[in-house]
């Protein structure tokens, strides 16, 4: 049964994630290294709490994930490793990753991730704006969809 992973610390759209998840009476996976008020005793909600490290949320999606589930996350390597799993990955901007996007956005990880550490400035991400709230939330319900009709 279709599912949705949510590497949730630092997503934005959680409560978009619920609202879907209820539409169409789907399981959420809320993973992360901290407790998250608001969703305890959600019948359709569950929330796992992982040890603090580093990848220990990561490694937890990745185990649990199973094909045509749903990942959302910001993180790169994560969202690669759920697509051979052959899982559906959503970033909170709303755009998919799959098999023929991943290696770019991994390169672009990577050499900005170089940059930084030979002390050259990057700007970090553009701040979350209400029209990729919008985005995210047509991209989750065709993904839903699409799954759904296969």
């Amino acid at each position: 049964m279709l599912e949705i992973f949510v590497d949730a610390d630092a997503c934005p759209v959680k409560n978009e994630i619920v609202r879907v998840a209820e539409r169409h009476q789907l399981r959420v996976q809320l993973v992360s290294n901290s407790g998250m008020l608001g969703f305890y005793g959600h019948p359709l909600v569950v929330q796992t709490v992982v040890r603090d490290g580093a990848d220990v949320a990561d490694d937890w999606i990745t185990e649990h994930v199973g094909p045509g589930d749903i990942v959302v996350t910001h993180d790169i390597p994560l969202a690669n490793r759920c697509i051979k799993r052959d899982a559906h990955v959503l970033r909170p901007n709303g755009r998919r990753l799959d098999k023929a996007s991943i290696g770019m956005a991994l390169a672009t990880r990577d050499l900005l991730t170089n940059l930084r550490s030979a002390g050259k400035t990057t700007r970090g991400p553009r701040a979350f704006a209400k029209q990729d709230r919008s985005n995210f939330l047509q991209a989750l319900e065709a993904a839903i969809q699409a799954i759904k009709n296969a």
